[in-house]
């Protein structure tokens, strides 16, 4: 099943479904008039959301329409929260690399987690705005789960029953302002503006046997100005399973309906797959050539986040983004 929310009716959008294809969607505000409402009471929506899914399907269910992107907001348009994770370790050596920070060795066996902000969340193809290309604007390319409510104490063998969703991720960040706000040890903050998601969450039997062990087993295609950056499986060298990452978060909180939580940059040791962000591409360039060669992004820069299924078929729809300058 494919969901996707309408930027009408509100802040919180109109919950729409979406056909496999990507290509008609239809409101189901007698089920549910937003997301959120359904995951808060998913056990009950879920089987009504699936019956109008196929109707769908079958061209059967009124008031379809043609499915438009650019009228999506994200999934969640605001969500109680926004938790992400960096799963790929391999990854975050590189990127501690380039700013001369070693890596812990707890950090292979304890995952790495930050709260971003939840109240403002970019649609896929909403501008991103930014201050100033002096702060080293990044794209970071993800997968992401949406929970429902998840106890206290979860293990990572219970948190299977509690992953309800999958959507992209484009968890802009502003790389030059991060050392100097980790040097503070609080976290990051001006860093990590807001977070851009894809136009459609899918359940997770929509990615077949590509979905296993927690862990989301396909390329995710990032491109810059029409240029590949990176096409790395999400599956490979993903260090901590989303079920890891669950059962860490929830060691001394509950998370509830609708926590998104995100696996951080995804990244494979075969660099041939290239890179889903321009740090790490940058401190392999430092690593071959001295310094880095490719340059952060600027105002009028299009970045594009993608995952295709074996056909070459779009999963979620496009992350599809303008970089301009903040009004």
């Amino acid at each position: 099943m494919k969901l996707a929310t309408l930027r009408a009716g509100g802040r919180d959008g109109t919950l729409v479904v979406v056909d496999r294809a990507l290509r008609t969607c239809a409101p189901v505000p007698h089920i549910a008039p937003t997301l959120q409402r359904a995951l808060d009471d998913w056990s009950t929506v879920e089987p009504l959301l699936r019956a109008a899914a196929n109707e769908l399907e079958r061209g059967k269910l009124p008031d379809t329409r043609p499915f438009d992107p650019h009228q999506c907001a994200a999934p969640l348009p605001r969500a109680y929260q926004w938790v992400d994770g960096s799963a790929y370790v391999n990854h975050v050596e590189l990127v501690r690399k380039a700013r001369g920070a070693e890596l812990p060795e707890s950090f292979w066996t304890d995952p790495l987690v930050y709260q971003g902000g939840s109240d403002d969340l970019l649609g896929p193809t909403d501008d991103a705005p930014f201050v100033s290309e002096e702060h080293g604007i990044d794209l970071e390319a993800e997968v992401a789960v949406i929970t429902d409510d998840v106890p206290l104490g979860t293990t990572a063998a219970e948190a299977a029953s509690h992953v309800k969703l999958l959507v992209l991720v484009n968890d802009w960040s502003l790389r030059n302002l991060i050392p100097s706000e980790l040097a503070k040890g609080f976290g990051f903050y001006q860093s990590k503006p807001a977070t851009a998601f894809s136009p459609v969450a899918v359940t997770p039997d929509e990615l077949g046997e590509h979905w296993r062990d927690g862990k989301v087993h396909l390329p995710l295609l990032s491109h810059v100005n029409g240029e590949l950056l990176g096409r790395p499986d999400a599956g490979t060298d993903m260090t901590f399973s989303f079920f890891d990452l669950i059962a860490h978060v929830t060691k001394t909180r509950r998370l509830g309906a609708g926590t998104i939580l995100g696996s951080g940059t995804v990244s494979n040791y075969d660099r041939s797959r290239g890179s889903s962000c321009l740090a790490e591409r940058r401190m392999l360039e430092t690593l071959e050539h001295g310094a880095p060669r490719t340059g952060f992004l600027g105002f009028g820069d299009r970045v594009r986040i993608e995952m295709l299924d074996p056909r070459g078929e779009s999963i979620f729809g496009a992350i599809d983004q303008r970089v301009v300058r903040a009004t």
